[in-house]
């Protein structure tokens, strides 16, 4: 392959690129308006397409609903890290952490919806086969695998320390969705009551426990 050509494909692939991000930025603005209710059409409608554009890109609501859970996944993976290395004691980063969770589906509550829950409307989440429902377990795994890293990295549980930080990321991704579900929900506190709440929950053996010595506090 010559230069020119190589040239040529660098081209389209980053052409390509900015063109999925543009999709996926307007699918965001339908999700924050329609929430669970986003429809391939609509989105479509928003990027100035015809739906057959964006199965091209996406495959179908499932491509789509998959990059955008990536994108609003890595984003929130990166302001939880940022809570959970701040210079502060252990406590205080646990409750960053957990309100860094929170405050996230509070700011964007119709975007959580539509990572999390099926659509009411039982046409639109029928959609191309696709279910809400199905595909949020593996964001919920990947948060939860993500925190257990940063848990081992941090903390030493001493022997089997990797698995039972695993455990321990799992763990706190449910409790931190289903009482942020709940909340967001019902709002039965404020979210600084509810965050001093789940982390006397969790002040036990991870108050007790150590730093590792060539690792990062925690």
């Amino acid at each position: 392959m010559d230069t020119e050509t190589t040239r040529g494909a660098e081209r389209q692939r980053t052409a390509a690129e900015q063109r999925r991000r543009e999709l996926l930025e307007a699918a965001d603005r339908v999700v924050l308006r329609d929430g669970p209710q986003a429809s391939m059409n609509a989105i479509a409608a928003e990027a100035g397409i015809t739906k057959p554009i964006l199965y091209r890109h996406f495959g179908d609501k499932g491509g789509l609903y998959r990059a955008l859970a990536k994108r609003h996944t890595d984003a929130l993976l990166s302001a939880l890290r940022a809570a959970l290395d701040a210079p502060a004691r252990r406590r205080e980063r646990v409750e960053a952490t957990l309100d860094t969770y929170l405050a996230a589906i509070e700011a964007r509550p119709q975007v959580y919806r539509f990572l999390m829950h099926p659509s009411d409307d039982a046409a639109a989440s029928s959609e191309q086969g696709f279910d809400v429902g199905r595909h949020s377990a593996p964001l919920l795994r990947r948060l939860g695998e993500e925190l257990g890293k940063v848990i081992a990295e941090r903390v030493d549980l001493g022997p089997e320390g990797d698995r039972t930080a695993r455990i321990w990321g799992h763990g706190i991704v449910g409790m931190m969705h289903a009482a942020g579900d709940w909340w967001l929900g019902d709002r039965p506190c404020s979210r600084e009551q509810l965050v001093r709440s789940l982390a006397d929950l969790l002040w036990g053996r991870l108050a007790e426990a150590g730093d590792l010595p060539d690792g990062p506090a925690f």
